[in-house]
């Protein structure tokens, strides 16, 4: 019996901690209102990786190619081109969506009607200029222990700047080990938490049924077939256009990326599907070099999948919320996502980490990360698997741009 428990995956119990709290907070709804310290200590755990998670992997993500970048300055800002096109354009994708769909619209999240007035108010006197002036830290410690999150990107990019001038050497690798040291524990870090999941999520889903009945399951679904809906339009609206454009033959590509996709699918890693990905790109016909350098920056970098998953999700829980973000505020608030989800990497549910910090900045309740998670699992295959095929797919573009793309003549079928 015990071998059997412990063959069940996280994946698996938070499926059965959904079903549990749903059931729970339908049947008794008085005691599930007991249930919201276990979220609350989940989500406080989620807070608690933001700031080292965002320094450590911005640094080794600027700082780490910073010779490549050199080498290849020209590959280089044509990939970083490609990516912030692509993933403003996701970015906008998913807000088009969320506006269009309203899935948070009759989720009654845990505030009072006064909350959200005050949240509409905080959110209200965010201004573009405000960002830009707030992004300047006074001191970085103080900005990691309150959780600044675009604070701490400006101090990590300029850090990573100042590093990549440090001559090569002891003193360079010791800060650029302790930097990919601290990702890599972060990541682990993420991993401990994530074992909570299930506790949290079916405390969190049972507390929101026990408050507002079970129709607001039919918005949950409404969230995930908003972002699925989206990232089709994506992939049919903005990837493969781009492919025809580049001259990229689709019939070649999609069976070029078909395993690795079916592996970040499965196991919501792109990590996990990253060797078999570039492995196939160079059959593909991109060379080596370019593969090396895109695969793994777009990692960082052009995460299409996440930001679309951003954008939907940030509005979702204003709409939870009742909080009216002003088309100013909405502009800021994607600018505010498109700086700060570069540099994570595309690890499982990573993208919480940049939804939590951006809730946060605009006074949103971090409430509605825990509504979101009842569902994530579904949404986290999705977009991971669409971060996948859009890296592949920029490997290919930037190795037609550069006149380097040599796709082998197909082999003949035998009959």
């Amino acid at each position: 019996m015990w071998s059997y428990v412990r063959r069940i995956s996280l994946v698996q119990w938070i499926f059965v901690a959904l079903i549990a709290g749903i059931a729970f907070g339908a049947n008794f709804p008085e005691a599930a209102s007991n249930l919201k310290i276990l979220s609350t200590i989940f989500l406080r755990m989620i807070k608690s990786i933001v700031a080292p998670m965002i320094f450590g992997t911005l640094v080794v993500g600027i700082a780490g190619h910073g010779d490549d970048v050199r080498r290849i300055g020209r590959l280089a800002w044509r990939s970083f081109l490609y990516f912030e096109l692509a993933t403003t354009v996701a970015l906008f994708v998913g807000l088009g969506a969320a506006h269009l769909v309203k899935p948070g619209v009759g989720i009654a999240l845990t505030g009072s009607v006064n909350e959200a007035k005050e949240f509409a108010s905080k959110s209200s006197q965010v201004t573009f200029s405000g960002v830009l002036e707030h992004m300047i830290p006074q001191s970085f410690f103080e900005a990691a222990a309150h959780n600044e999150v675009l604070q701490v990107v400006f101090f990590a990019v300029i850090f990573a700047i100042a590093l990549t001038q440090v001559k090569p050497g002891p003193a360079k690798e010791t800060m650029l080990n302790f930097c990919e040291g601290l990702s890599q524990t972060m990541f682990k870090f993420t991993g401990i938490i994530m074992n909570y999941a299930p506790i949290g999520i079916g405390a969190a889903i049972g507390y929101v049924v026990g408050q507002s009945g079970l129709g607001v399951l039919w918005n949950l679904g409404k969230l995930v077939l908003t972002l699925y809906g989206a990232l089709t339009v994506f992939i049919l609206g903005v990837l493969v256009p781009i492919a025809l454009v580049a001259r990229i033959p689709l019939g070649r590509f999609i069976r070029a990326i078909k395993e690795p996709a079916v592996i970040a699918f499965t196991t919501s890693s792109s990590e996990a599907a990253l060797p078999l990905a570039m492995q196939n790109m160079e059959k593909f016909g991109v060379p080596q070099r370019i593969v090396s350098f895109v695969l793994p920056t777009g990692y960082s970098f052009n995460l299409d999948g996440s930001t679309l998953y951003l954008a939907v999700a940030s509005i979702f829980v204003a709409q939870a919320a009742g909080v009216e973000l002003s088309f100013g505020t909405q502009m800021t608030m994607m600018l505010s996502l498109m700086i700060t989800s570069k540099g994570v990497a595309a690890v499982a549910r990573a993208s919480l980490v940049i939804l939590s910090g951006t809730l946060v900045q605009f006074g949103l309740p971090l409430e509605g990360i825990a509504i979101i998670l009842g569902v994530d699992a579904f949404m986290d295959m999705a977009r991971t698997t669409v971060n996948l095929i859009g890296n592949c797919l920029a490997s290919a573009v930037m190795a037609r741009w550069e006149g380097v793309l040599n796709i082998p003549a197909e082999e003949p079928v035998s009959v």
